[in-house]
């Protein structure tokens, strides 16, 4: 059989048989993937498949220019490959987890060693990388925080005050939700995608609820549609004045961190307003949506969302305004835009430092096919680039709903999905808060879940916190650390 000359192409929200997925070799696998990296793509997600003692590589790559999605596989590997990391250092992340999912080593990686978990299941806290020199010196924090801030080990290695180089590890909480959900869906999988990240219900459930629906060859209704998409920018609303309030607090700005605490909580309250709990479980379903918005309610919440829409702008301004919070923002924890695009950042952190990249804008599925939601960037890559994004993103998404809710399509709001196909591949691009979710389903001979990838944005811009925190003092890392409000849970699932 002769090797296939490219990947296969499909579009965000849709599926394609197993066989038609094209098949190489482990070494030209590599070096096709980084072709098509090389020509303008990004990896959306690579990861292994068992087949036996063997393992399958998967990967999906987005042409965003071009609102296409590509996948390929490689043959069953028994024990390594080529690295990819060394062409494209945004795979780096991706080859490791393999490995320590799968046992398949990536040959010449820089830097292999477990992303979360050694091999007796306990976490990844050993061979850090260590800066030589009489006067540098190590600086451990964590895994256990103050307050109910969840688990993490970050290891400093610094000159005087100068960090120059921060490693993560993570991993501390592991739930094993993708292997829980192999042979599914169960009864309990809907839930499951509700919290692997509880900030990002409506994200991850949308995302498993377009993988279902391309799986099943349907569609959600409009109205369904339109809803998700409501609900979507009231969490992005939420989360985001929720940073903007604890950026304040962090540099001991006190009006706008209590303030935003409060009107994060209104944002909250719309979405319960809608189906009942402020985090939106029990919205979203595969096929559309359990809860409606009757005109009554719309109105109600059209009020309620101009009330906070106002608290909130003046809560940023009172931040602007402020000379103390400009001097302690600019500057602080700068990212370029070549880094952001070599290492793969995703959402405001990759839009922070002038990368065009928003899944609602480069693969629009469901609703943002047919309304829009300008894309916000801002060129510096520091804190405050990332909080002049959140900003703008507020200011964006509230118009979006204010246009949305007086304009709310008629029509059913539910069908029942037929049967999952057998042997298909499905990939589900939505963007959450923090960035793109993807989803990735394969199901075997009777339509069930074979595997079930998930890459939460977190998984891409750790490395970038990592990055910022290169040339800044130490003390800067908690508001560096904050400027990206990143998952840990997100990241180990």
């Amino acid at each position: 059989m002769s090797a296939p000359l490219e990947f296969a192409l499909l579009s965000n929200g849709a599926g394609l048989p197993w066989t038609e997925v094209p098949e190489w070799p482990a070494d030209d696998f590599v070096s096709a993937t980084a072709a098509e990296l090389d020509r303008g793509g990004r990896l959306c997600a690579w990861f292994g498949v068992p087949e036996g003692a063997q393992t399958r590589l998967v990967a999906v790559v987005a042409f965003d220019a071009e609102n296409t999605l590509a996948v390929g596989r490689s043959e069953p590997i028994r024990d390594r490959h080529p690295s990819l990391t060394l062409r494209c250092p945004q795979a780096h992340l991706f080859e490791r987890e393999v490995w320590e999912q799968h046992g398949v080593v990536p040959k010449g990686h820089p830097w292999l060693k477990p992303v979360r978990r050694q091999g007796n299941g306990q976490p990844a806290m050993g061979d850090f990388f260590e800066v030589e020199g009489s006067e540098i010196h190590e600086v451990a924090v964590g895994p256990v925080h103050a307050g109910i801030i969840e688990p993490g080990h970050f290891r400093f290695q610094c000159h005087g005050e100068e960090v120059l180089h921060l490693e993560i590890a993570l991993g501390y909480q592991h739930r094993g939700v993708e292997e829980a959900l192999t042979g599914g869906p169960h009864r309990a999988t809907l839930n499951q995608l509700e919290t692997v990240a509880g900030d990002t219900t409506i994200g991850h459930a949308t995302a498993y609820a377009m993988v279902l629906e391309a799986l099943a060859g349907t569609e959600a209704p409009l109205r369904a549609q339109w809803l998700r998409a409501v609900a979507l920018e009231l969490e992005r609303l939420a989360n985001h004045t929720g940073d903007l309030g604890a950026l304040a607090n962090d540099v001991a700005f006190l009006p706008t961190s209590a303030a935003c605490g409060k009107i994060r909580g209104d944002f909250l309250n719309l979405t319960a307003l809608i189906c009942g709990n402020r985090f939106g479980r029990g919205l979203i379903r595969p096929g559309g949506c359990r809860h409606d918005l009757e005109a009554e309610r719309a109105q109600q919440l059209a009020g309620r969302l101009r009330v906070a829409l106002a608290e909130a702008s003046e809560a940023a301004t009172w931040l602007w305004d402020a000379n103390s919070v400009r001097s302690r923002f600019e500057f602080t924890g700068a990212i370029t835009a070549e880094q952001a695009e070599e290492t793969g950042l995703v959402g405001p952190a990759a839009r922070a430092s002038g990368v065009v990249r928003d899944v609602r804008f480069d693969h629009p599925a469901g609703w943002h096919r047919f309304a829009q939601i300008p894309v916000a960037v801002w060129p510096s890559g520091d804190v405050l680039a990332r909080a002049q994004v959140r900003w703008l993103e507020i200011q964006r998404s509230g118009k979006f709903l204010e246009e949305q809710i007086a304009a709310a399509p008629d029509g059913e709001l539910r069908v029942t999905p037929g049967p999952s196909a057998a042997d298909t591949l499905a990939v589900a691009l939505v963007e959450g808060w923090r960035g793109e979710i993807c989803h990735v389903a394969l199901t075997d001979g009777d339509g069930r879940f074979r595997r079930y990838k998930m890459i939460d944005p977190s998984f891409h811009n750790w490395t970038g916190l990592a990055l910022a925190l290169r040339g800044q003092a130490i003390s800067d890392f908690p508001l560096c650390n904050k400027s990206f409000n990143l998952s840990y849970c997100g990241f180990d699932l």
